[in-house]
């Protein structure tokens, strides 16, 4: 079986292996995209790095082409794996973090902020702190006057003694207002 060579237009440059060293713009552009993609344009980016500027679109375009500059690409994948393994939120990292800052702000007399850290840690652990919250729909005023008298009746049966009705008189003349009795 023979084998095929596939040609490459390198336009008059030198045709690059994949272990060609990156040159400093090269690099330098590689760092800018590792750290900055998304928040300036590739073209801009390449600008940074030393490119000119009416050539910088197709140069960027050219580092990021595998087929074009693999070294290039090869480059920027590693140092986002560096970056993203540099910066990687983790349980034992965030936990280490917490400990770390919370000794800091004992040693710094920050005692308010060593008990934050320490209860962020215990948040962090997931079974020192329970937070309760209860999510209910709808509203009071979506209700009948007996589904009202319900849910009233239903809360005074589960919290027992617990629950004190401190204005019955007031009651009494807003059942008897909306039934018609009280004319104003």
């Amino acid at each position: 079986m023979a084998k095929v060579e596939k040609k490459v237009e390198t336009r008059g440059r030198p045709k690059l292996s994949e272990d060609t060293r990156l040159t400093g713009k090269q690099l330098k552009f590689v760092e800018l995209v590792a750290t900055r993609e998304g928040q300036d344009t590739l073209r801009n980016l390449a600008v940074e790095a030393g490119f000119s500027v009416s050539g910088a679109h197709t140069r960027a375009y050219e580092m990021l082409n595998p087929r074009k500059s693999p070294h290039v690409v090869k480059a920027l994948k590693a140092r986002r794996a560096e970056l993203a393994e540099k910066y990687e939120v983790s349980y034992a990292r965030h936990i280490r973090d917490l400990q770390h800052i919370r000794d800091e702000a004992i040693a710094a007399g920050a005692y308010s902020a060593a008990v934050q850290a320490e209860k962020a840690r215990g948040l962090a652990q997931g079974d020192i702190y329970v937070s309760k919250s209860e999510v209910r729909h709808g509203s009071i005023d979506q209700m009948s006057k007996a589904e009202v008298k319900k849910a009233l009746d239903e809360l005074k049966r589960q919290l027992g003694e617990k629950v004190i009705d401190v204005e019955p008189d007031r009651v009494e003349l807003l059942e008897a207002s909306q039934d018609g009795a009280i004319q104003h």
